[in-house]
C-alpha cells in the first residue's frame, strides 16, 4: 500500500528579519518572541495541525539554532510523527550542485524531493513571520472545489496601505487576471497574504521551468505566480476575513502584542477553539509584591513585580524591582528592572538587564510613538537613558 499525504506545508523561516534590526541579531525572525509565552512561528505550525495538516518542512537558512532547537521534534504542535510530522529543512551539499537558498521558489525548489517523498495531491505554501489564526482545509477545499491550479489567500486593506503588498486584481468569481506587485496606483486592495495552496504537479513544473531560468528572482511573487497567469492557469483568490498580521517591522511587532491587551482584544490569543500551542518555558506563578500593581497586562509565569506595569506585555521571569514603572512596553524572557527605572513604549530583548534610575523610551507629547528597541544580553548602567526610537544592541553607559 502507498503511503500518501492530501496535502503538505512548507513554511518559508529563512528569512533574516533584518527590518526587526536588534531582535534577529541572533536569532531567525520566526523565533522572535511574541505575546509572553509564544514565538512567531507557533501560529503557523498551531494553524496546521487545527486545520489537519500534519506534514509540514521547515525552511531554515539565517541563524537557525534557536528555532531548530525550539522546534524540536515538534511535539507541542503535535507534529511528532512517524510519518509526516515537523522536519526541519537548511540547505546542504549536494553531489551536483547545490547553494544556498536564492528566494522563496528555489527553497522550495531545493525541497521538492522532500515534498515528492509523501506524494501529496497539494501544496500549502507558508510564511514564518504572520500572526494570525487560520483553517487552511477550509482555503484547500475551495481550490479543490474550484478545481484551481493555485489558490491565494488574500485580506482586504486599507487603499492607502495597498502600495505596500502584492494586488490581487479578480473577476467576481474570484479567477485571478492580473497580479501587481507593489503597485504605485492599486486598483484594488485585495492583498496577497504570502499564502499559497498549488496543485502539486503543477508547483513541481514551474518551479523546475524557474531554475532553469538565467533572468529570474526564484521568488512567487515575482515570478512563479506572474508565469502561472501569463500560462492561462486558473489561479483564484481566496478571501481571508479574520485578524492578521505581517510582524517584519518594529512597529508591527509593537502593535501586534498591544492588540491582545483589553477585555476585548482585537486579536483573542486565548480562543480554546483554536488552540495556539508553544513550547512555553517551565516556571513557578507570577508574583505580585505588596507594592506591586498591575493594569491591562499580560504578565507571564516567573515574572515577579514589585513596581508598576500598565498596557504590557511581559514575558516569563521577568523582575519589576520597587518603584520602576512599566507603560505600553513588551518585555521578553529573563529582563531585570531595577529598582525606580522607567520604560515606556519599548521592545526590551531576552536577558537584558537595566539598572537603578535607568530611563528607556519616552510616551510622546504627540503623535505616534516613536518604539525604543533593546537587543539581548544587554545592561544598561544605573541612571543611564535610552531616547525614544533608538535602536540599540549594546551595553549602555551612563554620560558624564
Amino acid at each position: 500500500m502507498i503511503r500518501k499525504k492530501k496535502c503538505v506545508a512548507m513554511l518559508l523561516a529563512g528569512g533574516q528579519g533584518s527590518r526587526l534590526y536588534a531582535l534577529t541579531n541572533n536569532i531567525a525572525k520566526p523565533a522572535v518572541s511574541f505575546g509572553g509565552k509564544y514565538r512567531i512561528i507557533d501560529f503557523p505550525l498551531s494553524n496546521c495541525i487545527n486545520s489537519g495538516i500534519d506534514t509540514v518542512g521547515v525552511l531554515t537558512q539565517y541563524q537557525p539554532l534557536i528555532l531548530n532547537d525550539y522546534i524540536g521534534n515538534g511535539q507541542p504542535w503535535d507534529l511528532d510523527r512517524t510519518f509526516g510530522g515537523v522536519h526541519i529543512l537548511s540547505p546542504y551539499q549536494r553531489k551536483v550542485s547545490s547553494d544556498w537558498y536564492k528566494g522563496t521558489a528555489n527553497a522550495i525548489y531545493q525541497n521538492m524531493h522532500f515534498i515528492k517523498q509523501f506524494s501529496p495531491d497539494y501544496v500549502l505554501i507558508l510564511s514564518g513571520d504572520h500572526i494570525y489564526k487560520m483553517n487552511y482545509s477550509l482555503m484547500l477545499n475551495y481550490h479543490i472545489l474550484n478545481d484551481a491550479d493555485c489558490t491565494i489567500a488574500a485580506i482586504n486593506v486599507p487603499i492607502e496601505e495597498a502600495s505596500r503588498f502584492g494586488i490581487l486584481n479578480t473577476k467576481d468569481n474570484g479567477v485571478i487576471y492580473e497580479f501587481e506587485e507593489k503597485p504605485k496606483q492599486p486598483k484594488s486592495t485585495l492583498a496577497s497574504m504570502g499564502i499559497y495552496i498549488f496543485s502539486a504537479e503543477k508547483l513541481y513544473k514551474y518551479l523546475e521551468e524557474d531554475s532553469e531560468k538565467t533572468e529570474t528572482s526564484n521568488d512567487f511573487g515575482k515570478d512563479i505566480l506572474p508565469s502561472m497567469l501569463n500560462a492561462g492557469e486558473k489561479m483564484m483568490a481566496y478571501e481571508f476575513n479574520g485578524y492578521w498580521k505581517d510582524v517584519g517591522t518594529i512597529d508591527s511587532l509593537y502593535e501586534a502584542n498591544m492588540d491582545l491587551l483589553g477585555d476585548n482584544p482585537l486579536f483573542d490569543i486565548n480562543d480554546s477553539s483554536w488552540k495556539i500551542q508553544s513550547r512555553s518555558p517551565l516556571a513557578p506563578p507570577h508574583y505580585l509584591g505588596n507594592n506591586g500593581k498591575a493594569n491591562n497586562s499580560i504578565i507571564m509565569s516567573g515574572c515577579e513585580v514589585n513596581g508598576s506595569v500598565e498596557n504590557s506585555v511581559l514575558a516569563s521571569d521577568v523582575i519589576v524591582e520597587e518603584g520602576a514603572v512599566v507603560k505600553n512596553s513588551i518585555i521578553m524572557s529573563d529582563v531585570v528592572i531595577g529598582k525606580n527605572a522607567v520604560v515606556e513604549y519599548s521592545i526590551i530583548d531576552e536577558n537584558t538587564i537595566l539598572g537603578e534610575n535607568s530611563h528607556v523610551g519616552e510616551s510622546p507629547k504627540k503623535g505616534r510613538p516613536k518604539i525604543t528597541l533593546l537587543g539581548r544580553n544587554i545592561k544598561v548602567d544605573n541612571g543611564a537613558s535610552v531616547k525614544a526610537g533608538q535602536i540599540v544592541d549594546s551595553d549602555v553607559v551612563k554620560e558624564g
